[in-house]
């Protein structure tokens, strides 16, 4: 396991977790920005919202089947193959709802087919991001897993630029009413041309070699779901915990205060997108740092690290948030982004770590996807505290430390109940 070879196959993973999350933050904006006025006749805006997180969140609750289906097939058939039938899924999944009639159009069948099509995207996504980062620590040299398992996680940032900025530019150059008639779905449908590059660079992937060795020895599982269930389900639980500050936490910086900014505090979506696209620049550097911070010093540390430092910010940046000035705002924004990349950044090694390659792949899928189902519904949670408390944004705070909290405490358990791996730094 050479860095060459971790540098192609990290290469392909990094292309193909972009296009995950660009389909996913497509989606995330739409609900806030779209979905809630084009799909869902509702009275009031608190509701409409509530109804257009609720399908975002449907999605995600979707993935835990995806994880049994896709993370088994990950520890049957290959890392490899999981990732060329996911991408195609994802991408066909996303260009469909960017040709989907609204409301107005054909009535209550619109929200019926948008919750649809949002169910087998979350499907697909389930095996994505699993399979990626398998493949990737499987290639990667065994002192430098922790960085180049931080390398897929810059498909998130990245995918924020690629999306946001899409919808910034739109919100730039359109006006309002073509924006919300016809806009909001050139992004959409920019996901065909991006699955035919992501799936031509996957095509040209090899199999994991650790993959390779356990088929050369015959020990591959019939039931690696149930095994991982059996024997394992301790450290599902904990990977689930550590993956959910990077996941909800994220979700509750852009998602929610998106909505809120705009709904409740009267931002400008120019200013909301403006804030992300800042924040997705500024986080990939500290990506990439909490990957080398993990190689020195141990993955699990840099979860710790990040968790601490969001349970001590969260109160001062949701200050700066609500202050109405548009620096502080956008300030706000960068640095909590900049804080979640941290756990977010350790979180893949600190996951594959806790599994034992014969169930790597199922494990990392089904805590993943745990982790997301909880995370997606964090939105909608919040939005109805913040209703039932008069419209303040304390609960934000509140729900931040929480996920923060949980997630402190996996990196606290992770190091003490993963696999003993030579030269690896849990």
């Amino acid at each position: 396991m050479t860095d060459a070879e971790a540098r192609k196959v990290t290469f392909g993973a990094l292309l193909g977790t972009a296009m995950e999350w660009y389909d996913f933050f497509l989606f995330s904006a739409a609900s806030a920005l779209v979905f809630n006025i084009q799909y869902f006749a509702v009275g009031d805006a608190t509701s409409a919202a509530l109804a257009s997180f609720a399908t975002f969140g449907v999605g995600l609750a979707a993935r835990p089947i995806g994880a049994l289906i896709f993370g088994r097939m990950g520890d049957r058939v290959g890392r490899r193959k999981v990732l060329l039938i996911t991408i195609v899924g994802i991408g066909i999944a996303t260009g469909l709802i960017g040709v989907l009639p609204t409301y107005a159009a054909i009535g209550i069948a619109a929200p019926v087919l948008l919750v649809l099509l949002r169910v087998v995207q979350g499907l697909f996504m389930a095996g994505e991001w699993s399979g990626a980062i398998t493949l990737v620590v499987e290639n990667a040299p065994l002192e430098r897993r922790a960085f180049y398992a931080a390398i897929p996680q810059l498909g998130s940032p990245i995918a924020t630029i690629l999306s946001s900025g899409g919808f910034f530019l739109l919100t730039l150059t359109l006006s309002q009413e073509s924006f919300d008639s016809w806009g909001w779905r050139i992004p959409f449908l920019a996901a065909i041309p991006l699955l035919l590059v992501a799936l031509y660079v996957r095509t040209k992937l090899s199999e994991s070699p650790v993959f390779r060795e356990l088929e050369e020895r015959n020990e591959i599982l019939t039931s690696p779901i149930k095994t991982a269930f059996k024997e394992q389900w301790r450290q599902i639980l904990v990977a689930t915990m550590t993956g959910t500050l990077g996941l909800a936490g994220f979700y509750l910086v852009t998602t929610f205060c998106v909505w809120y900014g705009v709904n409740m505090l009267g931002y400008s979506a120019g200013l909301m997108l403006l804030a992300s696209l800042i924040a997705a620049a500024v986080e990939i550097p500290v990506l990439i740092l909490a990957g080398r911070f993990g190689s020195k010093h141990g993955a699990s540390r840099v979860v710790i690290w990040g968790s601490s430092a969001a349970i001590l910010l969260s109160l001062p940046v949701f200050l700066m948030f609500s202050s109405g000035v548009p620096a502080l705002v956008v300030t706000s924004m960068v640095v909590a982004v900049s804080v979640l990349a941290l756990p977010f950044g350790a979180s893949g090694a600190v996951i594959t770590g806790l599994f034992s390659a014969k169930t790597r792949n199922s494990g990392t899928s089904l805590a993943n996807n745990f982790a997301g189902m909880i995370s997606g519904f964090i939105p909608v949670l919040t939005t109805s505290w913040v209703a039932a408390v008069g419209g303040h944004w304390w609960p934000a705070v509140a729900m931040l430390v929480l996920l923060a909290v949980l997630t402190g405490i996996s990196g606290l358990l992770a190091p003490r109940m993963s696999v003993a791996i030579p030269g690896f730094k849990h």
